[in-house]
């Protein structure tokens, strides 16, 4: 059985504690004046050359106005004055909506990392894998992140809305709904209850799957028949139709509706391309921690080839559905779609574009020869690459609707990532010690201790 080291125990309590000091360093310098965000425009301004931005240009002492009206230009004043107001606002709630921005997306990241293991999991027990079953007790220890994950991204996205006043959903803004007849048709689906439990529906279904199959899974190990076998044979087909549907509307709820005016019909399937890629990677690379550690002397280097293969091939169908998606609304040239890459072309082209070739190229050329899938630390190289890049991937999804070009991977962004990575880390090996890490009892198990690719 796996022990969980001292040292192993305070690294990712360290991390989930400076990760949690850059948090509240995040929240607590968000927190502009009018007055301080004026000048901040007023800086950008002058160093753009006037360029950064419009209404900048119209700060001006108050004696001044009162001159221009004198002259008969009140009005036109006036309209100037409210435009320039109403953009330091602006600018003020998207400096406001960055660390919510930047905790929402690391745990979500995070969450959907063991939410794809659970569906890679639940696919060989449906798929009846004779190779994987070596590997199960390490999928089973990621899934245990689900609950804590998934609730936490839940909660996040309920409090922007409630405490901080809108951060990440402006359809939980009744002022801006009063005003938009698009999310005013909308509204029968966009609401924090219906938010709240669609939410508690996905989460309770992925977590009584998760539950179940482990029971099953431990229970195999001293049975004399494969009865458990088959019942996670069962469930692990009824969960993946309660998945597919469960995960599209997740990511319409979590991730799509931060963009209110825009959708995608293939956005379930690219959020699942993401997660299902970052699962897999993840697998590897504790696979090939723990066996590094003498602790899974079972697994070959064919298992890891194959986790590899998966690295590889899930990274194109994702590049596949990503051109899909880019290329169909870019041609198409309509204004209510296309302003979705636009935003992100024009204030995100270095994490859009770099994400791309992350995503792509990266593990196109690392992992395209077969040899190199079986040396364990090209593989991690090619998986920090793929985390990486799909961390951004997420970034992309949220931050210019939520900050528009007030983006930055500062204080708030890394602070977030060390938190919830921190919290993975404690919760993924803290559920790896309470069973062996091989399921004896599996029916494939000795196919997949012989297994040779």
């Amino acid at each position: 059985m796996y022990t969980f080291s001292n040292r192993l125990k305070t690294f990712s309590i360290a991390l989930m504690i400076i990760g949690a000091v850059g948090v509240l360093i995040g929240f607590m310098t968000s927190h502009k004046s009018f007055e301080e965000v004026e000048a901040i425009v007023a800086a950008e301004s002058a160093h753009h050359g006037g360029g950064h931005d419009a209404e900048a240009a119209h700060v001006a002492p108050a004696a001044s106005h009162d001159t221009h009206a004198a002259d008969g230009h009140g009005g036109e004043e006036v309209n100037h004055e409210d435009a320039h107001k109403k953009h330091i606002e602006h600018v003020q709630h998207q400096i406001a909506n960055r660390p919510w921005s930047a905790l929402y997306v690391a745990a979500f990241f995070f969450m959907m990392i063991a939410l794809g293991a659970l569906a890679f999991y639940a696919i060989q027990f449906a798929a009846q894998a004779g190779w994987s079953p070596v590997l199960f007790r390490v999928m089973e220890g990621i899934t245990a992140y689900v609950l804590p994950g998934a609730v936490i991204v839940v909660l996040i996205g309920v409090a922007s809305g409630t405490i901080g006043h809108y951060n990440l959903f402006v359809w939980m803004d009744p002022e801006v709904v009063a005003h938009d007849k698009l999310i005013q048709g909308k509204a029968g689906w966009l609401n924090t209850w219906g938010f709240a439990i669609r939410g508690f529906i996905f989460i309770a279904g992925w977590f009584l799957y998760r539950h179940f199959a482990r029971k099953f899974s431990i229970a195999q190990d001293s049975a004399d028949d494969n009865k458990n076998f088959k019942k996670s044979f069962r469930i692990s087909a009824a969960f993946l139709v309660f998945f597919i549907y469960t995960e599209s509307m997740m990511s319409w709820d979590w991730i799509m509706s931060v963009d209110p005016h825009w959708f995608s019909t293939l956005f379930g399937w690219y959020v699942f391309a993401s997660m299902f890629v970052s699962a897999i990677t993840v697998i590897a690379m504790i696979t090939l921690y723990l066996k590094n550690k003498g602790l899974l002397p079972f697994v070959n280097d064919s298992h890891l080839h194959d986790l590899a293969k998966f690295m590889f091939g899930i990274s194109i169908f994702w590049t596949y559905l990503w051109f899909s998606q880019f290329m169909l609304i870019w041609y198409s040239n309509i204004p209510e779609e296309v302003t979705y890459f636009v935003t992100r072309l024009e204030d995100y082209k270095l994490p859009f574009l770099g994400m791309v070739a992350m995503n792509f190229l990266f593990p196109l050329l690392l992992l395209m020869n077969s040899d190199y899938k079986r040396i364990p630390w090209f593989v991690v190289m090619a998986g920090v690459v793929i985390l990486a890049g799909h961390y951004l991937d997420i970034f992309n999804m949220i931050m210019p609707a939520t900050v528009g070009d007030r983006w930055f991977i500062g204080i708030p962004e890394i602070g977030s990532v060390l938190l919830f990575g921190g919290l993975f880390i404690f919760v993924v090996f803290t559920a790896l010690t309470k069973a062996p890490l091989l399921a004896k009892g599996n029916p494939y198990i000795k196919e997949s201790e012989h297994f040779h690719y």
